[in-house]
C-alpha cells in the first residue's frame, strides 16, 4: 500500500495540471486506507504506542500536506 501511495504521488507530480487532482483524490483516499490499517494494526497490538504514535503523526503531517496541494489545485481552476 505504502509503495502504491509513492507511485500515485510521483504520477500526480508529473502529471499535467488539468488532471492533478484526479490523482490527488486518489491519493487522498488511499492514505486515509493506510492511516485506517495502521490504526488496526495498532489495536491489534502488532505496533507499539511509540511507534505508532511515530508513524500517525508522520501520516497527519503527510495529510495536510496533501490537503494543502489539492486545494491549490482546485483553487487554480476558480
Amino acid at each position: 500500500m505504502f509503495i502504491n501511495i509513492l507511485e500515485i504521488t510521483l504520477t500526480a507530480k508529473y502529471t499535467k495540471r488539468e488532471d492533478k487532482l484526479i490523482f490527488l483524490n486518489e491519493l487522498s483516499r488511499k492514505l486515509d486506507n493506510l492511516k485506517f490499517f495502521v490504526t488496526l494494526l495498532w489495536e491489534a497490538k502488532g505496533l507499539d504506542a511509540k511507534k505508532y504514535g511515530q508513524l500517525s503523526q508522520k501520516l497527519a503531517s503527510t495529510g495536510r500536506m496533501l490537503g494543502k496541494w489539492i486545494q491549490s489545485t482546485q483553487n487554480f481552476y476558480k
